[in-house]
């Protein structure tokens, strides 16, 4: 599995949070701020930051079975929620995370919110972490 030299830090947070955050983010540090973009098909809204070749998402929940609500009733105040990988070919990445035994958390990629093929990987297999998979 081959991995691109990028890197997204997500994070879970409520609204109130999104918009300090973002404001930090884009007033001082003068990053690059997306407006917000409801995912309703994920349960999330979330908000992209521009650092160069680093990203981050901000997500808050949205809906009443947001997959983020658990998240944040055991850390009400945010924090880190998952890290986002590219990779070239997610299929073949799943072909080799199954060789490695390494569960996903659905047996197909998903569109993601940049409109590109996603999958996450189970934390137990991943150090506790729960890391997504985008293609390129």
């Amino acid at each position: 599995m081959e991995v691109e030299n990028k890197f997204e830090l997500d994070g879970a947070v409520d609204a109130d949070i999104a918009e300090k955050a973002t404001a930090f983010y884009r007033d001082v540090l003068g990053a690059s701020v997306s407006e917000q973009l409801p995912l309703p098909e994920h349960g999330v809204t979330t908000v992209f930051i521009d650092l160069g070749n680093t990203k981050i998402e901000l997500l808050h929940p949205l809906g009443e079975h947001s997959p983020i609500e658990g998240f944040l009733s055991k850390k009400p105040e945010g924090g880190m929620h998952h890290i986002c990988i590219e990779v070239d070919d997610i299929e073949t990445a799943m072909k080799d995370l199954v060789s490695n035994k390494i569960r996903t958390l659905s047996k197909e990629p998903r569109i993601g919110a940049h409109n590109k093929p996603v999958v996450f990987l189970h934390p137990k297999d991943c150090g506790g972490v729960l890391v997504e998979l985008e293609e390129a």
